[in-house]
């Protein structure tokens, strides 16, 4: 800003005696002389420190998943621990980069941090209560890239932690059979887990604030700064072997020191008048309204369901993931709408898609309801024997016979201690719980071509697919974008007011950022297009007020209105790359006849978590090209062409669906087929 000083002359008409002149005067030197000295006096002040250096002291809050068992080579335990918590200290020294009134900065803290803990309470084959806990450590190495996203003593952090074992120490605690109290207890077993990671790369992510202990009229100026951050289980994984992981949520406090600069500010005296002339600030304000013309594509998908429902270890009830019905809604249930019954949020593909499967019991029972000569077979394979199995296997008759009102006749039980096709193999080492929560399901088997898949007949084949219509949402670059460029820096906050033809006015904000995206139908309603004008209003910091103005036509997004895409899947056994062979005659008799001339057929092979990286790079594109070869051959007995294919193998890292549940990784090991139309 300028400042323009004016300064107001006038006259006084000298009609005083004489010595009271002499008196004024004298008076006036006095005053002017003291206004001067007040003028040179001098305040010492520092600047705030950019450098601080101070240690940080807090609680690990750590939170165990997954499993353990073989805790070394001298000792298993008789049961498998899962989850756990546990509390631990952290301290560390810190140094911290920073300037005042800037947002970036670094730190780098390293010092000792605790993941100890104890895992929930097992019951093992004798019935006795067995505990397990850890004082597990580690020396971590933690620099951060700071955030002050208000230039202010808030700030976020994030940063990558470099953490070295220290104590690898464990305490297994077994308790006596609460039915024979005069038992003998079994001595406490102590050691070191074996196969630990030395070292592990993890992140984390927080945020703090500083709080200023010392004025700015100390050079050394002293801050405590609370903090909290999130440590999430990726990398944090103890050992090479089993699959126990540590998530930690640390809180604490740090204290900082650091040395200003010295700054020498007067004391400012205002003889005359000062008047502010303020500058506009420079801010350049835009509006991107995009075409939105129609060009994504409705996708029609058969989604193939497994005939499995799998159960949770030491349960056998039907997991509550699985969506189960009461008598009073089974009339309403239709397997072709059943995105519109999704639990909880449904939005992205593999949730709709999960939806469908967790309804496999429903899809089921309508089925039998409408085809009343269908008869099916159970079959439940459990780790703890066949008659385990047969409850697990019991647990879905009684839901269907229940529920759905099927007579108990059409409905045939058994069980097995290994699936017919088992996940886990024999000498087999690794991941090896992920892979008997695989193998512990109910299979559902059938002769009947009602409940099968096309084509398809016998025990094993999957239950008929279901038809979805994935209509896309509406994408980022559809929405209308409002830039203040410059706003940021300019204003404390900016609002937006648009007028359309007829005089109607919407009101949005107030905004921090410089860009911000709305939704074509959040402005437009029900009205396809519209014309507006734009009217920006930044407010700066002490309260003035700056507009400025824009017109833009806009134009609603909507989807495609016709399907031009279709999308099947293949399902893939635990690490095999040839199809399940009833898929191959699906492929050919079903899915090739639908390629239309010219067409264009993108093939993505996948897999689940387990195992090697590389070799499920490798896995996922043999599975592609497996996919590719039976479609070629197809294509070439009826003499075609004229198809061309994109081949991709997206390995472990781009997996359809998450990998938390067995049914997820089953869905995990498939090939994706999309069909387009020529272009």
């Amino acid at each position: 800003m300028k400042l323009k000083t004016i300064i107001k002359k006038g006259t006084r008409k000298m009609c005083m005696p004489y010595n009271l002149t002499i008196k004024s005067l004298l008076i006036g030197a006095f005053v002017v002389a003291g206004i001067h000295s007040s003028i040179q006096a001098q305040d010492v002040q520092y600047t705030r420190p950019s450098w601080y250096f101070g240690a940080a002291a807090g609680a690990n809050f750590n939170f165990f998943e997954g499993s353990t068992e073989q805790l070394n080579a001298d000792f298993r335990s008789p049961v498998t621990f899962h989850d756990g918590t546990g509390i631990g200290l952290y301290v560390a020294p810190l140094i911290e980069f920073y300037k005042p009134d800037t947002r970036l900065g670094l730190m780098l803290q390293a010092g000792y941090d605790s993941r100890k803990g104890k895992f929930a309470q097992m019951d093992t084959p004798c019935n006795c209560p067995a505990d397990l806990s850890t004082d597990l450590s580690y020396i971590s190495f933690e620099p951060s890239l700071r955030f002050a996203p208000f230039k202010s003593s808030f700030y976020l952090y994030a940063g990558p932690r470099f953490a070295y074992n220290m104590n690898k120490s464990f305490t297994y605690k077994q308790g006596v059979n609460p039915a024979y109290p005069q038992q003998t207890p079994v001595p406490d077993v102590t050691g070191d887990f074996s196969e630990m990671n030395e070292l592990q790369i993890s992140g984390q992510i927080g945020a703090g604030v500083d709080i200023p202990l010392s004025s700015q009229n100390k050079q050394t100026q002293f801050v405590i700064s609370p903090f909290v951050s999130f440590q999430p289980y990726f990398g944090q994984t103890p050992r090479s072997i089993e699959t126990w992981n540590i998530t930690t949520i640390r809180a604490g406090a740090a204290l900082k020191l650091g040395r200003g600069s010295k700054i020498e500010t007067a004391k400012k005296e205002e003889l005359l008048p000062v008047v502010i002339v303020a500058k506009e600030p420079e801010v350049k304000f835009t509006v991107n309204s995009p075409a939105n013309k129609q060009s994504e594509l409705k996708v029609k998908e058969v989604f193939p369901i497994r005939n499995y429902v799998f159960f949770d270890l030491n349960s056998t009830e039907i997991p509550k993931r699985y969506v189960l019905l009461n008598k009073s809604q089974v009339a309403g249930f239709r397997e072709d709408n059943l995105e519109s019954s999704a639990s909880g949020s449904a939005s992205g593909r593999s949730a709709r898609q999960m939806n469908v499967y967790y309804n496999i019991l429903n899809i089921l029972g309508d089925r039998m309801v409408k085809n009343p000569t269908a008869n099916i077979t159970l079959v439940g394979s459990s780790e703890k024997g066949p008659a385990d199995g047969r409850i697990m296997a019991e647990s879905i008759k009684t839901y269907l016979v229940d529920v759905f009102g099927i007579s108990g006749s059409r409905i045939t039980t058994s069980g097995r201690t290994k699936p017919v096709i088992p996940s886990e193999q024999p000498g087999g080492t690794l991941e090896l719980d992920l892979l008997r929560e695989g193998d512990r399901r109910v299979s559902i088997e059938s002769n009947s071509p009602a409940l099968l898949m096309e084509f398809q007949s016998g025990p094993n084949a999957p239950l008929k697919p279901v038809e979805l219509i994935m209509v896309p949402e509406a994408p980022v670059d559809s929405y209308v974008v409002f830039e203040a460029e410059g706003g940021e820096e300019a204003y404390s906050s900016w609002s937006l007011e648009l007028k359309d033809d007829n005089g109607v006015v919407q009101n949005y904000g107030p905004y921090t950022e410089e860009k911000v995206s709305i939704p074509t139908k959040t402005i437009l309603g029900a009205k396809p297009e519209g014309d507006y004008k734009v009217t920006m209003t930044g407010t700066t910091e002490d309260g003035k007020v700056y507009k400025k103005e824009a017109t833009t036509h806009v134009v609603l997004w909507e989807p495609a209105k016709t399907e031009e895409a279709m999308r099947f899947s293949v399902i893939y056994e635990f690490n095999e790359s040839n199809a399940i062979k009833i898929y191959e005659k699906y492929l050919t008799e079903v899915v090739t006849p639908k390629i239309p001339a010219n067409g264009r057929v993108v093939i993505r092979g996948h897999t689940d978590i387990i195992g090697d990286e590389t070799n499920n790079q490798k896995l996922s594109l043999a599975r592609a090209n497996d996919v590719k070869g039976i479609i070629e051959k197809s294509l070439a007995k009826a003499g075609r062409s004229d198809v061309k294919f994109e081949v991709y193998g997206e390995g472990e890292k781009s997996t359809p669906f998450a990998n938390k549940f067995p049914e997820e990784r089953f869905y995990n090991r498939t090939v994706i087929i999309d069909i387009f139309p020529a272009r």
